[in-house]
């Protein structure tokens, strides 16, 4: 008796410091910055900060100080457009909180934009985010899902390489240059001392950023061919939320919650999080820049899409749509492209990517305007790159590749970087691999591979290679429960994106200074502390199973029993981080 006494108390205990923790998230999330020292964020004052910046004119939004501060006693409004510009900074204490103001017009969608030279600290921590919002958001968890594109978002542009064209760009073949001189009026200092010589007629390199206007210079990214900085370095952005932004400016012409041009590898991203986002959660064009801890929750397009020669590294990436009911339609995990603007560049994306985790909602609608999605893995446009040791579960397509060249010239797309055999007829020619999608799981998704869409069109030797390549395709997964309801911000049914037992890999990621090596697939480790909970979203409207941040398998043995009971007892007070 007196054994299963003491097996209740050690449940009992575990139950109430497991409870305890999540309450603690919820505060936390509630009063954002307690930690911190803020005050609560409803008796913060306001600042509109449009009153921070010039007001009317060419240079209208342009930060006045040469390094603005926003503190965490105070609200912020972003009710204009807002430019770091060359040589500025934006600095954002831990805790703040900076709410979006819908404008009415979706062209007009408001928005930060950290310039060529520019540069954003934005240095929260897990017990003080920093989060931007919508006007309407209390903050508090009743703020729907559903709410999307009530302001614009965050926009990275940097200097290092992309694959832009003159004859293709959004710069209009060289009629606006650096800091808006015509590329070919005369010869242009830029900041780094560097002239590009009179009589330029370029534009190779250089484009407008998707979303905004081509005619102001201040959405100009990337550098001309020869002056581009792959360790540009445009700050830190760390334990940042992004909520309900993603404004549409006009058709194919979207605001991603975070939107990243040609931005370096001097950049530091890490625990960033896009929530309800009416876009692209996050989009890489071109640069080197890398991203870790990465979460995009609820959005209306993929979540996490690159392009124009992305040539970064990514892990620990987390992605969940909201469930089929509340919307059935938009695409799905990664859109992953070379090159877009089909100029055959031989500077394609190539980035390096571990251990994801995404969650689709199981919808076989097709997204407006057509396509093959919803996908997992929508690889095109001669896309090159590496994805390992991930989980991709509930799309249409877990793996979908683009095969046929269309007006594409030469004998390459995708497939053939995936397959290794170009198009020539009637023998093909060996070419190297440069696009491989190795130890992946793929959960319950309608088909696994699918080329140009369709089941139909997979070969043996596809198969034989998805499966060599330690791809594998399954059902159902022990532990990972794919399926998500919400109305509003009710969640009916949570998903748990932790597989139990784990699921062991080959594909580990090098110790390189970025990568952290991790010998399972997906974005989790079982039975440690999870790196989303704390500062997340997701701990607000509790939408996740068992992704606790301080968890009851304290021996991490696959159970909890009195073998935990007892690591707490003698660890109590540190047992959990």
């Amino acid at each position: 008796m007196k054994k299963n006494l003491t097996k209740v108390a050690a449940f009992a205990l575990l139950a109430m410091a497991t409870s305890f923790e999540a309450s603690a998230q919820l505060a936390s999330q509630q009063n954002l910055g307690a930690a911190c020292g803020c005050p609560p964020v409803a008796s913060r004052p306001t600042v509109s900060m449009s009153t921070l910046a010039v007001v009317g004119g060419a240079t209208d939004g342009d930060l006045l100080s040469p390094n603005t501060v926003l503190t965490c006693d105070k609200t912020y409004l972003l009710d204009n457009k807002i430019y770091v510009q060359d040589g500025k900074s934006l600095t954002i204490q831990p805790g703040t909180v900076i709410k979006g103001v819908s404008t009415g017009t979706t062209a007009a969608a408001n928005a930060i934009l950290v310039n060529r030279g520019g540069k954003i600290f934005a240095n929260g921590s897990a017990s003080c985010p920093i989060v931007f919002t919508a006007f309407d958001d209390q903050l508090d968890g009743t703020y729907a899902l559903t709410n999307k594109g009530k302001w614009g978002g965050i926009i990275l542009l940097g200097k290092a390489k992309n694959n832009l064209t003159t004859a293709a760009n959004y710069s209009a073949a060289g009629t606006v240059g650096f800091a808006g001189t015509a590329l070919n009026s005369g010869s242009v200092t830029l900041s780094t001392g560097q002239v590009i010589p009179s009589g330029y007629n370029g534009g190779d390199g250089v484009g407008f950023i998707e979303g905004f206007l081509a005619a102001d210079a201040r959405n100009l990214y990337g550098m001309p061919v020869g002056y581009e900085d792959d360790n540009d370095n445009s700050g830190i952005m760390r334990y940042v939320s992004i909520r309900h932004a993603g404004a549409t400016v006009g058709a194919n012409n979207e605001i991603n919650g975070l939107t990243l041009g040609s931005v370096g590898r001097g950049t530091t991203l890490e625990y960033i999080e896009v929530v309800s986002n009416d876009d692209d959660g996050i989009e890489f064009f071109g640069g080197t820049v890398n991203l870790k801890y990465a979460t995009v929750m609820f959005n209306n397009d993929d979540a996490f899409d690159y392009d124009q020669g992305w040539r970064g590294k990514g892990q620990f990436w987390f992605g969940v749509k909201l469930d089929a009911a509340t919307f059935t339609g938009g695409d799905g995990g990664f859109e992953v492209d070379g090159d877009d603007q089909k100029s055959n560049s031989s500077y394609l994306s190539r980035p390096i990517i571990y251990n994801a985790t995404m969650i689709g909602n199981g919808s076989n609608t097709t997204p407006t305007g057509g396509g093959s999605g919803p996908f997992a893995i929508q690889a095109k446009e001669r896309a090159e790159g590496e994805i390992y040791s991930s989980i991709f579960a509930n799309y249409r397509s877990g793996f979908n590749l683009v095969k046929s060249l269309g007006t594409r010239t030469g004998t390459v797309e995708v497939y053939h970087n995936w397959s290794g055999f170009d198009a020539t007829t009637p023998t093909p020619v060996a070419i190297p691999k440069t696009f491989k999608v190795e130890c992946n799981t793929f959960i319950g998704n309608t088909a696994a591979l699918t080329v140009g869409g369709s089941t139909a069109n997979v070969t043996a030797a596809d198969n034989t290679q998805f499966a060599a390549d330690n791809n594998v395709s399954a059902a159902t997964l022990a532990g990972l429960d794919f399926t998500f309801a919400a109305t509003g911000t009710t969640v009916s049914d949570q998903y748990n994106a932790q597989p139990n037992p784990a699921v062991a890999t080959t594909c580990v990621a090098p110790q390189d200074g970025f990568f952290t090596p991790a010998t399972y697939r997906g974005a989790f480790a079982l039975g440690q502390t999870s790196w989303l909970t704390d500062w997340a979203y997701s701990a607000l409207i509790d939408a996740s199973n068992n992704l606790v941040s301080c968890p009851t398998d304290l021996t991490k043995d696959g159970v909890t029993n009195t073998a935990d009971f007892l690591n707490l007892v003698g660890e109590f007070g540190n047992s959990c981080d």
